[in-house]
């Protein structure tokens, strides 16, 4: 085909392109379609798709930007395919994987017999920077602690998914897949003829959803809110689109007060009862009472009403402990420990620096591996041992003997690339996937996610922050 002739197979999976140089079947409509658009048509229907961007307000925050902050989010019109076979084994992963994590919650702050048993080693607990001791014997409702998941997969050079890290406490993005879905329907309508592709707009109902049934205890019509900590977030226009489409309030802590032991949002007709919070502020800033007592961000009293069961929170607080690094690496055991099952997506291979055997590894092999913080996210914290400056990897040797509980390492995999407009031609660039899962009464998964693209041609680095993309996710029914 015309369109791929000069195309590149780089050393790991191809999406779209298999090693015999042929489209894949589920991608064959679609690569037709592509080869017999113009060229100018094309740079037309981009420039459509970017300001379709541009008048919705589509953008997030880079904080590091010198020459403005907001930015309208980098897109590529080739969409990722996932068949109906590979995304059933997905979302029972990810389901899985949910239930096992909220049971491993409830019992860290409760009866702890994970750690009793000796699954998990106490001090990795009670060394994580995010488990709350003040959460302890905290009943949430329905034992439910994690409402919202956003779990970042990777593909290896044989195709083979793999969990690469959970987020459990306020994942972003899903805003993304949604806009994204409606460009591609208004701006390239035809690419979706002979495709069964399942929706994505049922998840802003099936959210609120999830905000009434854990506040349905408090009242039959729950009155919700989003917190947001304001417009300088990076995800500020994440949560303006989520409250608009769930027909909730954007709020920030000055909105709220906290009197009579209830939480109450300043309204122009006086104080109004809050019943639920979708919270987009972590732990930390969420009440100066109770953790930092400089934060501007959070609502004076909160916890302590939250403690006495009269008002509910999506995440819980807590989950963090949940989305360290270092805990990432026993999920495994945590599943079988919980549901005596195998899992059912794998996880990267993850060294532990914690004793003097694995320390010595991971500093012999540096150049080989990828080190990461254990509390950092987005891309922060990370140095890629293969493309790092020999200073670089210096720095990197002095931080984890001086901190190696702070630390994790893994071999790098070369993540799944997929074809990218990358000015008249299509290129490789390495992908990964972040479904979302909700959790209310049943556990629903989000029919793909957003497709996160390392625009930099051999980067394996998709955050945003980094200079990544995004692509729409097509589930296909068959």
């Amino acid at each position: 085909m015309q369109l791929l002739q000069n195309y590149s197979l780089g050393p790991g999976y191809d999406e779209m392109v298999d090693a015999e140089h042929a489209v894949r079947p589920h991608y064959r409509a679609l690569a037709e379609r592509l080869a017999t658009l113009p060229v100018e048509v094309r740079a037309q229907r981009q420039r459509a798709a970017e300001l379709f961007f541009l008048n919705r307000g589509t953008t997030f925050t880079v904080y590091k930007e010198e020459a403005g902050i907001d930015r309208i989010f980098p897109f590529d019109t080739v969409p990722r395919m996932v068949p109906a076979d590979e995304w059933e084994t997905l979302e029972a992963g990810l389901k899985q994987r949910i239930y096992a994590l909220n049971l491993f919650l409830y019992d860290l702050y409760h009866d702890q017999k994970i750690l009793k048993d000796g699954v998990i080693p106490v001090e990795l607990i009670y060394g994580a920077r995010h488990f709350r001791r003040e959460w302890i014997q905290v009943p949430v409702p329905h034992d439910i602690y994690v409402h919202v998941c956003g779990t970042d997969l990777i593909r290896d050079r044989d195709g083979v998914y793999y969990v690469l890290e959970d987020n459990l406490r306020c994942p972003s993005g899903v805003s993304y897949v949604l806009e994204n879905r409606l460009m591609m329907q208004q701006v390239y309508p035809e690419q979706f003829t002979g495709y069964d592709v399942r929706l994505v707009r049922d998840y802003c109902l099936a959210l609120r959803d999830v905000l009434h049934h854990i506040a349905a205890h408090l009242s039959d019509e729950p009155t919700a809110v989003l917190l947001s900590p304001g417009v300088y977030n990076s995800a500020y226009f994440e949560h303006a689109y989520l409250a608009k489409q769930m027909g909730i309030e954007l709020v920030e802590g000055r909105d709220l007060v906290v009197e009579d032991n209830a939480v109450m949002m300043r309204t122009t007709r006086g104080l109004k009862r809050v019943d639920v919070i979708y919270r987009r502020i972590d732990d930390d800033f969420i009440d100066p009472l109770v953790f930092r007592p400089d934060s501007m961000l959070g609502v004076t009293g909160l916890v302590n009403v939250y403690r006495s069961g009269n008002v509910a929170f999506a995440n819980s607080l807590g989950t963090g402990v949940a989305d360290d690094k270092a805990v990432y690496a026993f999920t495994p055991q945590v599943i079988r420990y919980y549901l005596s099952e195998d899992p059912i997506l794998p996880i990267v291979e993850t060294y532990l620096p914690l004793d003097e055997r694995t320390l010595d590894h991971v500093l012999t092999n540096m150049e080989r591996l990828v080190v990461k913080r254990v509390d950092e996210a987005g891309g922060y914290g990370m140095v890629m041992g293969p493309t790092a400056s020999k200073r670089e990897l210096d720095e990197a040797r002095r931080a984890v003997r001086a901190e190696p509980r702070s630390y994790i390492a893994q071999p790098v995999i070369s993540l799944s690339q997929h074809p990218t407009w990358i000015g008249d031609e299509l290129q490789g660039r390495h992908v990964d996937l972040r479904p979302y899962v909700l959790y209310g009464e049943d556990i629903w998964v989000l029919p793909g996610g957003l497709t996160r693209v390392a625009l930099r041609k051999g980067s394996l680095v998709v955050n945003s922050s980094q200079g990544g993309g995004s692509k729409d996710t097509w589930v296909l029914t068959c």
